[in-house]
Parts: structure tokens; sequence; C-alpha cells
């Protein structure tokens, strides 16, 4: 089992940053490849980003491409998205979720574990 607790959600206007962080616990956090995933009221969940357990492998939503970036510090066990120029748009639940082997994936069917999300809202 791993447990994966997600922080760092708020309110911020748009063009403003934040920064997600995402702890995990539980097993061996270098053996797992982890993503972001959203959702908004009356959407889908639909992938961000993700990062492949050494973390030498990226990829991004074209919708956030270039304005987020994910990253990992397996000495701390924990997964980031920095998130920048932010828009209406992209208000939602965040969610982190970790999946094995290691490499990174965009189609959530492939991730075991799943935190319980974290809510980012930007105002016009």
């Amino acid at each position: 089992q791993v447990q994966l607790v997600e922080s760092g959600g708020g309110l911020v206007q748009a063009g403003g940053s934040l920064r997600l962080s995402c702890a995990a616990s539980g097993r061996t956090f270098s053996n797992y490849a982890m993503g972001w995933f959203r959702q908004a009221p009356g959407k889908e969940r639909e992938f961000v980003a993700a990062i492949s357990s050494s973390g030498t492998d990226t990829y991004y939503a074209d919708s956030v491409k270039g304005r987020f970036t994910i990253s990992r510090d397996n000495a701390k066990n924990t997964v980031y998205l920095q998130m920048n120029s932010l828009k209406p748009e992209d208000t939602a639940v965040y969610y982190c979720a970790a999946k094995t082997p290691g490499w990174a994936s965009q189609e959530s069917s492939r991730y075991d574990y799943w935190g319980q999300g974290t809510q980012v809202t930007v105002s016009s």
C-alpha cells in the first residue's frame, strides 16, 4: 500500500502561482512513477503531468505545457507540481497518483494509488 497526501492548494488570482506537494508513505517511493490529475466540477478527471520513477522523463497535458512543472525528490518521498500563470480554467481538485512499474503514463487507469485531492481555485 502507498498512502498519498496532497497539499498546497488554495485560492489564487489569475496569473498567480501555486506549488502542490504530494507526500508518499508506505512503500519505496523511488519505485513508483507519479502523476497529477485534476477534475473540475461536472467534468471528467483529466491528466495534467507525470514523471518517471527516476525523474528523467516527464509528460504534460497540452493545456499546461510551459506553465506547469512536475518534479520529485525521492529522498523526501515527495512529488511537486509548480503551477505558474494560472488561469480560471485551471480551477479543479488536483490529485496525485502512483504506479508501478516506474515509467510515466498519461492514463489514469494505469495508476494504482490515489490521494484525496487538494482544491485549486483561480479567480479572474
